[in-house]
């Protein structure tokens, strides 16, 4: 019976193997391998693309995974296979934003050595028309007593200067306003070769905001809600930017082509100067350009004067270099300027007394009255003969002079490092010495130093190396024409674009590292801006005497800069009085302007007849007219007596 059993079971077996074979054990071994396999496509397709989603680079990389992995667990859905939780055995490093700082990718770009712009990228704000282009529309309204409008001509040069006497080149020379560069900047951005529309990209954010021209509007006979009204919707506006949320503005800057001053107004009071715009917390963020910034604030940045000088291309710039590398200077030293007799620490005086004295000293007086001191070409052909030009403080810290002096190729010599020294550390080397000499005021005060004497001491190979580095300074004080582009050289736009690059490059490394100056004391920022490369710490400076600020009142204090501010608007008073020729033309307006120490608290209650005066003013050729201590009725027939 076994033996018929077993035969006829390998018989049957033979019979299915000669007909249709169902190999078991095969079929076993076959449905094994499959659920191993899908085990292993389950697993890369499912767990390892949950993972690669945590992973920024992997989820771009493999962007095409994720529609096929779909498609595989849905065939393979009706197998059951326990759910793993990957997610919770990630680091939590795994987990965090794609990008953990919003300005990464335009930090990358500076590695894209290929792009020419990487690292240089700058998006420009489109501002509602208001904050610019209606300003030079209206550009009557800009100031209460020059016409503007010729002014903001030609991109902001304003009219061209005739070369009578041949003391300027052929082209590029225009007669230029002091405070023109909102507009200046503003247009050479324009023709920036690195402007980019994608701001994620941008190594900082540009906003044309005309701030200079903005406040010159109203400094006069407005009250603070007015002045104040523009800067207060500007930061409005910017803060409710995607591009704002960044950084909180602190990759944005804007230029003022004014003092820092006038936008420090420290109080409330309606006697106050200017307006607020760098006291507001989100300006603070910012960046600001200005022709002269405070020693003891962070967020503003001392830019050169424009000059009358403003070349088309590189040729022109190296023919004046030439030019002023060949002139005979027949003069030690000059100075042009008037005395300040109602400032007790002026040291003007004392300056105007040694160079009349002088047989080596170039005076030109300026007051008021016809004076070639209005002259651009008269103040140029003064500087060309000149070794040493003397450049005292002016109603405040700086002086545009300093920059015609130079572009003339004549040696500056300051007497207060605010001058220059912590100003324009952007643009002129940190050793002062190489092209400029101090002479502390309080030397000139005591008597204690003759300049000719002090300046003869110089060897003369000495002075020669000073002036070619003088010379060689040229490009980088002066502002291209904005409808043209330099070709090699830098100017002042370009060194300061960059200058702003790099801090808020800086600034991002730092955040990155989390090593930002947690320490930094804003009233030292002037001392922080004379620091090398590397350097963090500040500690006892000899230039700590000029910017102390003493309870006796001795030292600078924002009151006396907000007089300053106030006081600078006399050289345009100044410059105005020679251009009227006939009295009968007096305005109301006119005489208001022509009346130095004005307050207009009168004005702005009484705006047709009435003035508050504090101190004598007089017309060319005639005697005194007013001198009032209180509101006062003012008949125009008196100044036509």
């Amino acid at each position: 019976m076994r033996r018929r059993l077993s035969a006829s079971v390998h018989h049957e077996g033979m019979e299915k193997a000669n007909g249709k074979p169902l190999p078991s054990r095969l079929c076993f071994l076959a449905t094994l391998s499959a659920m191993f396999w899908i085990m292993i496509f389950y697993f890369h397709f499912t767990v390892l693309s949950s993972n690669s989603i945590s992973n920024p680079e992997q989820s771009v990389s493999y962007s095409s995974i994720p529609s096929k992995s779909q498609r595989i667990s849905e065939a393979y859905e009706a197998l059951e296979l326990p759910k793993m939780k990957v997610q919770s055995q990630l680091k939590p490093s795994d987990q965090q934003a794609p990008e953990a700082f919003p300005f990464t990718r335009a930090l990358h770009t500076i590695d894209n050595k290929s792009d020419p712009c990487g690292g240089r990228y700058i998006y420009v704000h489109d501002l509602p028309s208001w904050f610019n282009a209606d300003m030079l529309r209206d550009c009557r309204k800009l100031s209460l007593w020059t016409n503007m409008c010729k002014f903001t001509s030609n991109a902001g040069l304003g009219p061209p200067l005739e070369n009578a006497e041949g003391v300027f080149s052929n082209t590029g020379w225009y007669a230029t306003n002091q405070f023109a560069v909102d507009v200046i900047f503003n247009n050479r951005m324009k023709q920036y070769e690195c402007l980019t529309k994608d701001s994620s990209v941008a190594a900082a954010i540009f906003v044309p905001f005309y701030a200079g021209f903005d406040i010159a509007r109203y400094l006069w006979g407005y009250n603070i809600s007015v002045r104040d009204s523009s800067s207060l919707e500007l930061v409005n506006w910017l803060m409710k930017r995607p591009e704002w949320s960044v950084m909180g503005g602190r990759d944005h800057f804007l230029v003022a082509g004014r003092i820092t001053w006038d936008f420090r107004r420290l109080t409330e009071s309606e006697s106050d100067w200017g307006n607020k715009l760098l006291f507001l917390p989100a300006a603070k963020n910012m960046s600001m350009l200005v022709v002269e910034s405070s020693p003891w604030n962070a967020n503003d940045f001392g830019i050169p004067y424009p000059t009358y000088f403003h070349p088309a291309k590189d040729a022109e710039v190296f023919i004046w270099q030439d030019r002023m590398r060949e002139l005979k200077r027949r003069y030690l030293c000059s100075f042009a300027g008037a005395p300040r007799p109602s400032n007790p620490k002026s040291i003007r005086g004392q300056i105007i007394d040694q160079c009349k004295r002088s047989k080596v000293c170039k005076l030109l007086e300026c007051d008021f009255g016809e004076s070639k001191c209005h002259s651009p070409s008269s103040i140029m052909q003064m500087f060309q003969s000149s070794l040493f030009c003397l450049q005292p403080q002016g109603d405040s810290y700086t002086r545009r002079s300093a920059f015609d002096s130079m572009l003339a190729g004549c040696i500056p010599v300051f007497f207060h490092p605010g001058s220059a020294y912590i100003q324009y550390t952007w643009h002129l080397p940190r050793n002062y010495s190489t092209y400029s000499v101090f002479i502390p005021e309080d030397d000139i005060r005591k008597k204690n130093v003759s300049i000719e004497e002090r300046l003869k001491q110089i060897p003369p190979d000495v002075v020669e190396i000073m002036r070619e580095t003088v010379i060689s300074l040229i490009p980088r004080l002066i502002y291209a024409d904005p409808r043209y582009k330099l070709e090699t050289l830098k100017d002042a736009f370009d060194v300061a674009v960059q200058a702003v690059i790099d801090k808020v490059t800086k600034l991002r490394r730092d955040i990155i590292e989390g090593c930002e100056d947690k320490d930094f004391i804003e009233e030292n920022s002037w001392k922080y801006a004379l620091l090398e490369d590397g350097q963090r710490m500040v500690g006892p400076h000899e230039w700590d005497p000029f910017f102390s600020k003493p309870k006796d009142g001795n030292g600078d204090t924002g009151t006396s800069s907000a007089e300053a501010a106030k006081n600078s608007w006399k050289n345009e008073l100044r410059s105005l009085v020679p251009t009227i020729k006939q009295r009968e033309e007096f305005s109301l307006m006119t005489i208001l302007a022509l009346i130095l120490g004005q307050h207009l608290e009168c004005f702005s209650e009484y705006p047709t007849r009435y003035v508050k005066a504090s101190v004598v003013a007089s017309f060319p050729g005639k005697r005194s007219v007013v001198h009032v201590e209180r509101c006062w009725s003012v008949d125009l027939k008196a100044f036509r007596d």
